[in-house]
């Protein structure tokens, strides 16, 4: 059986990619790596990729109106409800229509009532899935396209084909980088996960996010932990923070304290573990305690 660790936060900025590239690292290649941030993925900075393939990712359509076969009747921007389709000028005759792809909404009315067939329906590139090889093993990461929506597909795409690599290589073990927030890309990553980290801060709002992460993982019935980053910054917003965490039965992995050597590893190009310091103790800490 495979099992998969996601790492979450409720914001960004916590330090959920810096403590997956480190574990990535301590699985010493034992483990298939998943980036599933894919609307801001960074844990190819840490990991450096090599060896990439490349998958097209396609969802959804796209209108595109062929200038040969149009005849200028309008049809297409009267019915279109976001304003996606363009009078092109020209000197003579009736306007040309073009549609904004950064603007289309892929409802396919223009597709479905243009008298002249003049409107292609074609499939929506989205962005790029990739497998490629880290020195810490296999990485299924993806980039999504600009404007491009579907990001809770992309990231079910990068989790199938991470799975599917795990088995075929006989790896037992998932290590997944899952976005912040709780909106559809997280729900994607989350899913039928075995065990959920959530990486948070002693801040006001991180206490909050924290709670609405806590709750979705809890609908889902999702294992899960918590760690602290940074914790030494703020002691007593740390203890209530553990306090909420045992409040909702969830479990306390452990605190990672605030160290510069964290940017020293990310300007290096390395993860915090392959440095010697006080944060890569504590990170070894909570991976001992996911992994007993």
């Amino acid at each position: 059986m495979i099992k998969e660790l996601v790492i979450v936060s409720g914001k960004g900025g916590t330090g959920k990619t810096s403590v997956t590239a480190s574990f990535a690292v301590l699985a010493a290649g034992h483990a298939v790596l998943a980036d599933c941030d894919v609307d801001a993925a960074d844990l190819h900075l840490v990991l450096t990729p090599h060896d990439t393939t490349t998958t097209e990712f396609k969802s959804g359509h796209e209108a595109v109106i062929q200038p040969g076969k149009c005849k200028g009747c309008g049809l297409c921007a009267a019915y279109c409800r976001y304003g996606a389709v363009k009078a092109l000028k020209r000197p003579f005759g009736k306007p040309l229509y073009a549609v904004d792809p950064l603007a289309c909404e892929g409802c396919g009315v223009c597709f479905r009532f243009c008298p002249t067939g003049a409107v292609a329906f074609p499939e929506r590139l989205c962005g790029q899935r990739m497998v490629s090889e880290t020195r810490c093993g296999t990485m299924v990461h993806a980039r999504l396209g600009a404007a491009a929506e579907n990001s809770g597909k992309l990231v079910a795409s990068v989790r199938q084909e991470a799975r599917r690599l795990a088995e075929e290589s006989g790896k037992t073990l998932l290590i997944t980088d899952g976005p912040p927030g709780i909106g559809c890309p997280v729900i994607a990553s989350l899913t039928g996960a075995s065990h959920a980290l959530i990486v948070t801060e002693p801040t006001v709002s991180g206490e909050h996010d924290l709670e609405r992460v806590l709750a979705l993982t809890k609908h889902f019935g999702i294992p899960v932990s918590v760690c602290v980053n940074k914790w030494d910054i703020n002691p007593l917003m740390t203890e209530r923070i553990e306090t909420l965490v045992r409040t909702h039965g969830a479990q306390s992995a452990g605190r990672i304290r605030y160290d510069r050597a964290v940017t020293t590893a990310q300007v290096k190009g390395k993860a915090v573990v392959e440095m010697a310091s006080p944060a890569a103790d504590d990170i070894k800490n909570v991976w001992a305690k996911l992994n007993p």
